[in-house]
Formats: C-alpha cells, structure tokens, sequence
C-alpha cells in the first residue's frame, strides 16, 4: 500500500527549497520501505511503500515515533493518506 506523509514544522523557521529535514526524516524511516520525497519546502511530503502489510494508522504511529526523534522533533505529522497505487 502506498501512504502519502505530510509533515509541518511546528515551531522555528521553515528553510524554503531545503531538503535537509526531509532527507533525515526520510533515513530514520524503515529501511525496507520504499520512499520517495515529494516536495521538501514549506511541508514535507513523503510517499512510503512498507515492506510488510501495515495500516495507514500503523505507519502515523510509526512515523510519530520517529518525529519524537531530536534530529527531526520540530516536525509533526499532519496527514498519512492512503494514495492509489495506479
């Protein structure tokens, strides 16, 4: 299933068009799921495939547990949306 992750900075400074927050926040997921950045400026948008069978509610607990992370704790995860694999 392919899941779509918005994430917002919840406080400081957004760094329009860098994708440092993403690239970390992308490589403390699973590493057996399949990622992909799709935007980095302003909200982070990351669509993940999990190598196992998981709800969208199992991969928004996961990823919440990774945003409780120091490296990326200024983020928060705002949607987790199943996308059509199509």
């Amino acid at each position: 299933m392919l899941i779509q992750l918005t994430m917002r900075q919840v406080r400081g400074l957004a760094l329009p068009g860098s994708p440092v927050d993403g690239i970390r926040i992308m490589a403390l997921l699973p590493s057996g799921w399949h990622k992909d950045l799709a935007q980095a400026s302003g909200d982070i948008v990351i669509r993940v495939r999990p190598d196992e069978p998981m709800s969208s509610a199992q991969v928004g607990a996961r990823v919440r547990e990774i945003l409780a992370n120091p490296e990326v704790d200024r983020w928060e995860l705002v949607g987790c949306q199943p996308q059509d694999d199509s």
